[in-house]
């Protein structure tokens, strides 16, 4: 049993009322936000979590969606040149202790934390990821850790031993840098969990933090949530019961709503500023390098572009090469070299070469075809002795980022090429990058009607309806 410390905690509830009701201006940043990222679970899209928290005065908000990153591009575009700052983080499930909230208050940090979700994402099958305590002790390094406490208390109006002793646990591991999750579930019991989470806080040393463990922006998207939860646990609606949240307020609260609810707690409100303003961290800190490519001969990246790019034409056009197209190319290389795209280009060189040495079908398309270069490499078929190309179309100093070179493969021998590169940069390095896809409607109407428990015949009626 955790012993009380009632001096102690009416002398921490004095002075942070002081403090809140002395300085109003104090904020409340939202820190525990899961969106339709978090697979069948979260009701609204990032880009509607910043509007809806722009429109009701917030500075900052955080995105944590369930052992994923996926979300926070799209939450940090939607924020970016307004008034609102982003926090990227991540709700951590691990497999032998209590959820943790984590937010990186810095550049190494965003590095600790993605290395923890590559970990557990290897070690386990699509659309999972398993993650372990020890996993996140090696890389906590810059983090700041929020725990999620159970739901609700046990039979002796306590919580459960074995989360006090992990509590412990998580304490000893990441020292200052933990903090416990204070949330209103509106259960009925949330007056006695948030006064034995401040005994268990002063104990421990380790702060509650207030947040709304929000789920959908506005409360008219309960409904959608719902359905979604039936849909993830293959169930209707009617079957439901306690797997759906029990009530409609896992929205995004207004400010004063969450200073009214905390009223009796106001440091959980203070400490919620304090983690907000340590991590930093923002997505436009990062910088893209590209590895240098292997070369030949110890030539440079752009040495070996020109002598390969050359060795090409002389191929296509033999030993008089047409004086147009030698200014061209002349002018794309100099291009390259400037935007120092050289190795970018000699690693689509080198799979094309992979695939036809072993007689792989394989085609470059679209844009690159406007590039001569590529065709002098082999990447493309297009003559630019026969059309007029547009280089423009291809790279421009509009785009700050390499081109588009999109290279078919025929699809019985794709993995051929894939293994290629994962033998030659290492499977550390390289990777398959994930698309994100929306269900069209005949899908959607399928999935929503039978968490409705509409009839199979219903359902496939709905379907081939056309959509309005």
């Amino acid at each position: 049993m955790v012993s009380a410390r009632p001096i102690c905690l009416k002398v921490n509830s004095i002075f942070f009322y002081f403090i809140a009701n002395y300085f109003p201006s104090m904020d409340y940043s939202e820190l525990q936000v899961t969106t339709n990222f978090s697979f069948l679970r979260g009701g609204s899209h990032p880009e509607e979590f910043v509007d809806r928290a722009i429109a009701l005065g917030y500075k900052e908000i955080a995105v944590t969606d369930r052992n994923t990153l996926a979300g926070i591009v799209r939450a940090y575009t939607a924020a970016k040149g307004k008034a609102i700052r982003f926090i990227p983080g991540c709700r951590l499930d691990l497999l032998d202790g209590p959820s943790l909230l984590a937010y990186p208050t810095d550049k190494e940090a965003y590095a600790h934390l993605s290395s923890i979700l590559t970990k557990g994402n290897l070690r386990a099958e699509k659309g999972e990821c398993h993650l372990y305590k020890e996993d996140v002790y090696e890389q906590s390094k810059g983090l700041k850790f929020i725990v999620i406490p159970p739901d609700h208390l046990n039979e002796h109006y306590e919580f459960d031993p074995g989360f006090v002793k992990t509590l412990m646990e998580y304490k000893e591991a990441f020292n200052q840098d933990i903090y416990l999750r204070a949330s209103f579930s509106y259960s009925g019991d949330d007056h006695k969990k948030l006064y034995r989470l401040s005994q268990l806080a002063a104990q421990l040393e380790a702060p509650m933090v207030a947040t709304s463990d929000v789920y959908y922006h506005v409360k008219e998207r309960r409904e959608l949530q719902d359905i979604l939860t039936c849909i993830r646990e293959k169930c209707t609606i009617h079957h439901a019961g306690f797997l759906l949240h029990a009530n409609a307020e896992r929205y995004l609260k207004p400010l004063e709503e969450m200073h009214r609810l905390f009223r009796e707690f106001p440091d959980a409100i203070y400490r919620n500023k304090e983690i907000a303003e340590a991590c930093q961290f923002s997505l436009d800190q990062l910088k893209y390098q590209y590895p240098e490519e292997i070369t030949s001969g110890g030539r440079k990246p752009q040495d070996e572009l020109i002598h390969l790019t050359w060795e090409g034409a002389k191929e296509r056009f033999g030993d008089h090469i047409p004086k147009n197209i030698q200014s061209t190319l002349q002018y794309e290389l100099d291009f390259i070299q400037q935007k120092n795209y050289a190795s970018y280009f000699l690693t689509v060189y080198d799979l094309v070469r992979f695939a036809r040495e072993r007689g792989i079908l394989c085609q470059g398309r679209g844009s690159a075809a406007n590039s001569v270069v590529c065709y002098c490499l082999g990447i493309t078929s297009v003559d630019p002795s026969k059309f007029k190309l547009l280089f423009a179309r291809f790279m421009s100093d509009a785009r700050n980022e390499p081109p588009d070179i999109d290279v078919d493969l025929e699809h019985e021998r794709r993995e051929d090429v894939m293994q290629y590169i994962y033998e030659k940069y290492g499977r550390d390095r390289a990777g398959i990058v994930a698309t994100v896809t929306r269900v069209h409607w005949k899908g959607a109407v399928r999935d929503v009607g039978k968490a409705m428990g509409l009839s199979l015949d219903a359902v496939d009626k709905l379907s081939k309806s056309e959509y309005e």
